[in-house]
Order: C-alpha cells, then structure tokens, then sequence
C-alpha cells in the first residue's frame, strides 16, 4: 500500500469517526499493544505521554521531543487505523517553536494531534486564558500550513492540573472552538453535570471523554449524553505495569511463580503476531 496513499485515507476516517455515533479510542504504548488494538476491532488509537514515558523509565512529562517524534512515526506507520498524538503543551513555551514542532509532529504521519493548556513540566496551574487561546490559534494555522488535513484537539487540563472548575473550563473550550479546534477534551470531568457542560461549551463541536478509572459510564451511557470520543489514557498501560509488578514482586518477596497461571503463551502471542512477518505492515 502506497504510504502517502494510507496516510491520507486514515486522516480522512478520522474526520469521519467524529462526525456522528460515539467511538472508543484506545491508547496503547508500543507497536505490539497498537496492532492488539486494531485487531480488536478498535477504529483508531491515540498514543499515551505516560504509558510511553513509564514504559522508559521516565515520569510523564519528561519524554524529549525527539523521542516522542519517533515513537508517534513508529506507531502511524505500524497500524490501519488512524492515530492521534497526545502531543502534550506542544513541547515548547516558545509559539514559534511550538509551530515547527506540530509541523513535525504532522510529518510523523498522526491523524491528529491534542495541545494542552498547561505547562510539560506538570507543575499545578495553566496558562494564562489569553495566552492559552493564541496557543490553540497558533496550533490551527500550523496544521494548516502543512496543507495536510489533521485534526486538532484542544485540552483544557485544568481538573488534572489543580485548577479544578466547570465554569473556566467551559470558558476556555468555548474559546478553543472559535481559535479552530477541530475537538475538544478536558480530562478530569466526572460527573454527568461536568460532561454535559462541557458539551454545551463546545458548541456542536466532538467531545473526547477520559474514562481513565471506573466511573460508572458505559459506552452507551456516554453515547446517549452526547460524548462522540471515549479514551483511556495511560490506564491500560498501567494494567499491564501492574500486573508486572505483582508478579515480580510475587518472586522478590515470596518465591512464588504463581501469578503465572492462566497467562497468554508465547505461542499465542506468536500466532498473533505471525501476520505482520508473513504481510509486513504498510
């Protein structure tokens, strides 16, 4: 398959999955856990800033540019589906450079991208409104420059940065809608109040959902509030860290290899995997 060719057609599904229904789109951290997901059934993924950094011994956040670059063209390149980056504050505070680096991010071959309203560093707080705005703005023209049709996602992080509150949130995303935000995202949001605030603040507009712990909400449920995305974060990335770390804890503290039982087997995994040598992958 023509690799122009497949870029172009999964940018265009990704367009379509936001226009009507509600989708899930889940977050894996490797090209392994990406074709799982796609051989689910999953209509696209989006990668995870922190299951990408736990999976490299770093804190989220702390990832260089370089190395998520190269991790978001590993995984576009590995799968069907399209891909969005979780692209975090744009890896700059500079909106020059903050442009360039979404050029690249474009060039990785991403279906879309989300810019966040806080700084990489995780600290509490946000940006400034205004300055917050012009960073969407900037984002939007330069998506647009590259001439390729990538989807932006606007974040408000404000519920996971220490500056809870509805009604700045709702004020900001109103505000990301009209800088050209193609879809809007505040993670953090739980309750059914805080989502369908957030919908009336978008306008019409998408609306990814994190549902990163058990709140309750089914698809459907999420579906019939309006919700047209549901991720899941860095989640399923820490199930699996996780599960790692009970079972080597299991040998380091008590001897025991019983949290072996009832794992996949390696044939299984080879199965899974076998056609990605005998058809390599795009």
């Amino acid at each position: 398959m023509n690799q122009t060719h497949s870029t172009a057609s999964k940018r265009a599904a990704f367009f379509e999955l936001h226009e009507a229904g509600c989708f899930v789109i889940p977050n894996p951290w490797n090209i392994g856990t990406a074709r799982c997901l796609e051989d689910l059934g999953f209509k696209a993924i989006a990668s995870t800033s922190a299951g990408h950094a736990h999976a490299n011994g770093l804190p989220d956040g702390a990832q260089s540019l370089d190395s998520v670059l190269a991790h978001l063209t590993e995984l576009a390149a590995s799968v069907n589906v399209p891909l969005n980056a979780d692209f975090e504050n744009g890896f700059s505070e500079d909106i020059g450079e903050l442009q360039e680096n979404i050029a690249r991010c474009v060039a990785t071959g991403v279906a879309g991208l989300s810019i966040e309203d806080a700084a990489q560093d995780r600290a509490p707080g946000l940006y400034d409104f205004d300055l917050a705005v012009a960073r969407v703005k900037a984002a939007r023209a330069a998506i647009d420059r590259t001439g390729e049709r990538v989807l932006l996602t606007a974040r408000s992080e404000g519920y996971i940065r220490g500056a809870p509150g509805i009604a700045e949130t709702a004020r900001r995303l109103k505000a990301y809608a009209d800088a050209g935000a193609d879809c809007l995202y505040a993670p953090g949001i739980k309750t059914r109040e805080e989502i369908q605030a957030v919908l009336q603040a978008a306008g019409g507009l998408p609306v990814n959902f994190l549902n990163a712990v058990p709140l309750g909400y089914s698809v459907d449920d999420l579906a019939s509030m309006g919700v047209r995305r549901i991720s899941v974060g860095g989640t399923l990335s820490r199930v699996a860290m996780d599960a790692f770390l009970r079972a080597a804890q299991g040998i380091a503290q008590q001897g025991s290899f019983e949290s072996f039982a009832n794992v996949i087997s390696n044939a299984e995994l080879n199965q899974r995997f076998q056609k990605h040598v005998e058809e390599p992958h795009r």
